[in-house]
């Protein structure tokens, strides 16, 4: 079983805020400035995992919207295989109330950035929307892309502010993603120090010198557990993800540089998200919801306690790999 655990789609770039946008465009050579973010696109380049987990992106600051309801969309074409988690902005009045919307509307959690929104993780209203998430038992993703945004507060992406919220709310399930990059030491950290806190592999598959690194201090330091698959779509399709993180060792052939085991590596694309993050009996509802012929947004409330599906069988290896 593999679950992508971090995709995003829009219709235009335009959707995430002009300053993003422009520096999608000035890098020509980035994958994100030519890559087809679309809906349509991700259906079939997810066809190689049993789940997708679908982000939107709030952040007032810089003029990012893709909307709950946009990612509602792409859940409802297909319950049994993609899960929506809502883009929110805590510095907004109705944030709180756009979560209550966002949940009627079938999204399973919340997506937040405190670079791109502009807001420290610990700031009241910050702390109101982990409560709330803790409360509702609606997992949380950090979106660690503050490099593409000129006015981007990095020192909100710094993973370690996280750990006021975690010490007052300790059963918020949270994934930090893409390692926290660039502050990926402080990410395997606070992964380590919580019992509910993961992190992905999302926009790293890209760069595997930098794949490579993360994945040999995480199996040093005995992290590997608590990191999960995610392919970054549209950086790269999860098929393209996976023979990165495969080939992560090939590095170091014909060195003396260290290697992650590679029975970690196929753990860490294997592993069950959906249970991590308390999410696998709603994926089993939406697979019934969608036999019964209904949208997420019509569920019953009692939804949330379905009964799970039987995991589906674990996609092997790449050959290649099974003969190193």
């Amino acid at each position: 079983m593999i679950v992508d655990i971090h995709t995003r789609v829009w219709h235009s770039t335009d959707q995430l805020g002009s300053q993003i946008a422009q520096q999608l465009r000035r890098w020509r050579t980035d994958p994100w400035s030519s890559t087809d973010a679309s809906a349509a696109t991700l259906y079939e380049a997810a066809s190689p995992v049993e789940a997708t987990v679908v982000h939107g992106l709030v952040a007032d600051r810089l003029g990012a919207e893709v909307s709950a309801e946009s990612v509602a969309e792409v859940v409802r074409r297909d319950p049994s295989r993609f899960m929506g988690f809502a883009g929110v902005d805590p510095t907004r009045r109705s944030a709180g109330a756009a979560i209550d919307e966002a949940v009627k509307a079938g999204l399973v959690g919340v997506t937040l950035s405190p670079a791109l929104s502009g807001f420290h993780p610990a700031a009241t209203y910050a702390m109101d929307i982990f409560e709330q998430c803790e409360a509702c038992d609606l997992p949380v993703m950090i979106e660690s892309i503050s490099h593409f945004a000129p006015q981007a507060m990095m020192d909100f992406a710094q993973p370690w502010l996280l750990d006021e919220p975690l010490r007052a709310f300790p059963k918020l399930k949270l994934v930090i993603g893409s390692l926290g990059y660039p502050f990926m030491e402080q990410t395997l950290t606070l992964v380590l120090k919580h019992e509910h806190v993961y992190t992905d592999v999302a926009g790293l598959t890209r760069r595997p010198w930098e794949l490579y690194n993360a994945l040999i201090v995480a199996h040093q330091r005995g992290a590997t557990d608590r990191l999960l698959f995610g392919s970054g779509f549209p950086m790269a399709e999860p098929q393209e993800a996976i023979m990165a993180c495969y080939s992560v060792n090939s590095i170091g052939q014909g060195t003396n540089l260290p290697s992650v085991p590679r029975e970690q590596i196929r753990t860490i694309i294997e592993r069950d998200a959906l249970t991590c993050l308390g999410l696998r009996d709603k994926l089993a509802a939406g697979r019934k919801l969608l036999a019964a012929g209904t949208s997420q947004a019509e569920a019953p409330a009692t939804m949330d306690h379905a009964e799970p599906d039987a995991a589906a069988k674990p996609t092997p290896a790449p050959a290649e790999e099974e003969q190193q």
